[in-house]
């Protein structure tokens, strides 16, 4: 597997950890997130976005389906896929879905890490 295939896929096993420890490491320092509802540009602004989120849906369970590829080089790759939750929410069974945007960047240490991700809330 390519390494920007393998960074998506460890990227969103170490969301399923509910610990913003196990996701830094695959966040390159400079990352940029767009939430529907919020921009976080420092990493504690993003840790603490991944923390109220782990808060408000208990045993959440995140995927990516339908990856496609649409542009990648030596040093850069970019996805979209669509992104499925699903977890309790006040006691209740929740699910959702909706659009993601991922772009991965290689260090200078040869290792592929996400610089952003914008997530917009499916649309019908």
């Amino acid at each position: 597997m390519e390494g920007y295939k393998q960074a998506l896929a460890q990227y969103i096993d170490a969301t399923n950890t509910h610990d913003f420890a196990n996701v830094e490491k695959m966040l390159h320092p400079n990352a940029i997130y767009w939430f529907s509802d919020k921009t976080c540009t420092s990493m504690s602004e993003i840790g603490a976005y991944f923390e109220n989120a782990w808060h408000l849906i208990k045993d959440e369970v995140y995927a990516a389906t339908d990856v496609q590829w649409i542009a990648v080089d030596q040093s850069s790759a970019s996805c979209v896929y669509t992104y499925q939750y699903q977890g309790y929410y006040n006691g209740e069974f929740v699910t959702g879905s909706g659009r993601a945007t991922n772009i991965f960047t290689k260090t200078e240490t040869e290792e592929w890490k996400l610089i952003h991700e914008h997530l917009s809330g499916k649309v019908e």
